[in-house]
């Protein structure tokens, strides 16, 4: 069925005028007549049956139509023009894979890994795209995602990754003030506001308030506080293990011993019909996983 989309030409002189407010301008910008650009919108309203602008003599105004209009076309026309410049700027021997991920797992964990990948398989482009929460796979122009283990991602192959758990870690100077863990300022994540309270039950540690402290929405936020010495941070051991190695955070109270949540790789069908570059990337970071925590539940069959 042929679609119903007015003409890119039209499109763009609509937007720059729109955007200018003026024809005239719009032409300059689109090296056109103010003719062609009148002419262009004309079109365009007689395709689309409605009014985009009044014209007051040799002004013209964008009506609540057109300005609401405006919006949908630009973001569309920006939208066109990223997706063309992502696509120029492919390789010619090469494949991409756009993998959406968690934003501390991705800077923390994954990212220092990636040049192994890039190592391995030159030829492979891995971008990475921020997504807080688990979202529908199919159509979102991704070809897989690593997030939480989650109802939402019934129906996707499901791998399991790594556990998080939880360990109490401080600047060095901090923790040589001496004192217990109770007496020194305590530094939450504001999505698990209860993690203090659940670490203190797991360790004997006895905490008079576990919910006092600044809160901050990253575990990012929490190392960097950490970091600059503002306190205690509850945050996953697998993504301070440089700092811990270098000596820049300490942690001398013991880890939490239940797991918080689980990383897992999210696929929309199984790993050996998928294409080439994904089966590659997959089987790579399972790897990668595994021997970051060889842990025997993580190895178990993929769940859709």
């Amino acid at each position: 069925m042929r679609r119903k989309i007015p003409s890119p030409s039209a499109l763009l002189a609509f937007e720059a005028a729109a955007r200018h407010g003026s024809f005239a301008r719009a032409a300059d910008e689109l090296a056109l007549t103010e003719g062609a650009i009148s002419r262009q919108i004309g079109r365009l309203e007689a395709f689309l049956g409605v009014m985009l602008f009044e014209r007051v003599g040799n002004r013209v105004r964008l009506l609540p139509n057109g300005a609401r209009y405006a919006v949908q076309v630009r973001e569309t026309l920006d939208r066109l023009e990223r997706d063309s410049q992502y696509l120029m700027g492919q390789p010619r021997d090469g494949a991409s894979l756009d993998i959406a991920t968690l934003p501390t797992f991705a800077s923390r964990w994954l990212i220092p890994r990636l040049a192994r990948f890039h190592a391995l398989h030159p030829n492979i482009t891995v971008h990475l795209a921020e997504r807080m929460e688990p979202f529908v796979l199919a159509g979102s122009g991704f070809e897989a995602a690593i997030h939480f283990e989650h109802p939402a991602w019934t129906g996707m192959r499901t791998h399991r990754l790594l556990h998080e758990t939880l360990v109490p870690v401080c600047h060095p100077a901090l923790a040589e003030r001496g004192g217990s863990l109770d007496e020194l300022p305590r530094l939450h994540r504001r999505q698990n506001p209860d993690a203090w309270q659940r670490y203190a039950q797991e360790s004997g540690i006895e905490l008079s308030n576990p919910a006092t402290g600044a809160r901050y929405d990253l575990h990012s936020m929490q190392i960097a506080a950490a970091l600059a010495g503002l306190g205690v941070a509850l945050v996953p051991r697998l993504y301070i293990e440089a700092e811990l190695a270098e000596g820049r955070l300490v942690a001398p109270w013991p880890d939490g011993t239940s797991v918080a949540k689980t990383f897992c790789l999210v696929l929309p069908e199984p790993i050996r019909l998928s294409d080439g570059p994904v089966q590659i990337f997959a089987d790579w970071l399972i790897r990668e996983a595994r021997s970051a925590s060889p842990s025997p539940d993580l190895t178990a069959s993929p769940r859709s």
